[in-house]
């Protein structure tokens, strides 16, 4: 990973530089509240920001009971800092302070074309499951 890019497990972080990259990452719905910024980073197990000096460049989370289980999700970096390393320092950081708190069972969803990217991470399809979401439309709200 280049040098000026450092990596932050925080619990609270700008809400813009945060949508910023929900946008990047084409989660982001216009119709969704910033106020639900804050609460999202404070609930996650753990969340990570990536920066270069300034700038808000990437980030990732985990979520987790504590105890068993950890998911990992809206990891992404921006466009202009891709292929640089920045999202697999992110998913490392993620895993390894998963294991430090005991968490060995971790998963995620990957999106369409992510899988050999996460595959580098020792991530595998999950034989005989099927990711599912509740609701006709998906939305809520962030």
């Amino acid at each position: 990973m280049d040098p000026d890019i450092a990596l932050h497990v925080v619990a609270a972080w700008d809400a813009g530089e945060i949508v910023d990259l929900y946008r990047a990452g084409r989660w982001w719905q216009e119709e969704w509240s910033l106020d639900g910024i804050a609460p999202l980073i404070a609930g996650s197990f753990c969340f990570v920001v990536a920066t270069d000096g300034d700038r808000t460049v990437g980030m990732g989370r985990a979520i987790s009971d504590g105890c068993s289980d950890a998911y990992l999700q809206d990891i992404v970096v921006l466009p202009a800092y891709r292929r640089r390393g920045i999202g697999d320092a992110i998913v490392e950081r993620l895993v390894s302070f998963c294991r430090e708190k005991g968490i060995s069972w971790i998963g995620l969803v990957a999106q369409p074309g992510t899988i050999p990217f996460y595959e580098r991470h020792g991530f595998a399809p999950m034989k005989g499951h099927v990711p599912m979401l509740l609701g006709e439309n998906h939305a809520h709200t962030r």
